[in-house]
């Protein structure tokens, strides 16, 4: 498996053997592409996803620092909430090698009306039975590019 995300095409792509599996709309960054510490913006590269986190977790549950600590009610909000499930990525690039310390995901979220559009700060948002679907696909260790 192989996850290639396109930020002109707001699409993230699952990729088996360099076949097309499944496709996702996305949001990413509202600040655009880049690579600095505090920039909000999406790096771009070679990644693969080192850790998985949410295993089981109800759709809507709430992540701070990567634990889970409520579940979301559903109520419009401006907050970047982490929901559902967290891909952690780590950059491969020297550029993008900052990506975890940066806590750069692919996450649920509770803007689901924006996907397709860039809208966050810095992960890559997918619906919440979109980043279920996704997670239970692959495994750590998963290689990722995030391309222009």
């Amino acid at each position: 498996m192989h996850i290639r995300v396109s930020i002109s095409d707001q699409t993230l792509y699952l990729l088996e053997q360099g076949e097309l599996v499944i496709s996702y709309p996305i949001s990413s960054a509202a600040n655009g592409l880049g690579f600095e510490e505090g920039s909000y913006c999406t790096p771009t590269g070679r990644f693969e996803v080192c850790e998985k986190i949410g295993d089981g977790e109800a759709p809507g549950t709430v992540f701070k620092s990567r634990l889970p600590i409520g579940h979301w009610d559903g109520a419009p909000s401006d907050a970047d909430l982490v929901l559902t499930r967290i891909l952690r990525l780590n950059g491969l690039d020297p550029e993008n090698a900052n990506s975890r310390d940066r806590y750069i995901y692919i996450h649920g979220t509770n803007q689901e009306h924006l996907l397709g559009q860039p809208a966050s700060c810095g992960c890559i948002r997918l619906s919440n039975q979109d980043v279920i679907d996704l997670y239970d696909r692959i495994e750590e260790g998963t290689p990722m590019t995030i391309e222009p």
